[in-house]
């Protein structure tokens, strides 16, 4: 009996991830950006109270809360300047907010430093998987709370 709950709790146990990508495009010299992550996470870390409706509606004030919250936690830098990002779009399935960004006036990458902090004060086991896409470089990375930030020479 204790094997079966056991199973039973192991399986609905949340998962603490995130997924993050970062993609150049050299024909507008900008990034798109991706950010996938659990709302319910979401509204544990930025500590706000936001129905989902608001969000899935489009509602400019959940747009923002949810706009300055990830430049908050993921702070983009391309050869040290600071990137903030734009939402073009966000869908919300089972849970799982899908965040579309851009990051406009970017300049030709040379080092993209991502430090990202979404939900390393509350889980100790938080995974934020991060992929950044430039010209012919493409590399994943695994960032945890005790590992925020890593930087990726793409030239």
């Amino acid at each position: 009996m204790f094997r079966i709950l056991f199973l039973f709790w192991f399986t609905f146990h949340p998962v603490h991830v995130t997924v993050t990508s970062l993609d150049y495009m050299p024909d507008s010299a900008m990034f798109k950006g991706f950010v996938r992550l659990y709302f319910d996470d979401f509204l544990l870390d930025c500590a706000c109270e936001m129905p989902v409706d608001k969000l899935k509606a489009g509602e400019k004030t959940a747009l923002k809360t949810l706009e300055n919250y990830i430049n908050e936690k993921i702070i983009i830098q391309v050869n040290n300047r600071k990137l903030t990002g734009i939402i073009r779009n966000v869908e919300i399935e089972n849970n799982e907010v899908d965040i579309d960004l851009k990051y406009p006036d970017s300049v030709k990458p040379e080092t993209i430093t991502i430090k990202n902090f979404v939900l390393t004060g509350i889980y100790n086991d938080q995974s934020n998987m991060v992929i950044v896409k430039a010209n012919e470089f493409e590399e994943g990375v695994k960032l945890t709370p005790e590992l925020t930030e890593r930087t990726f020479k793409v030239n």
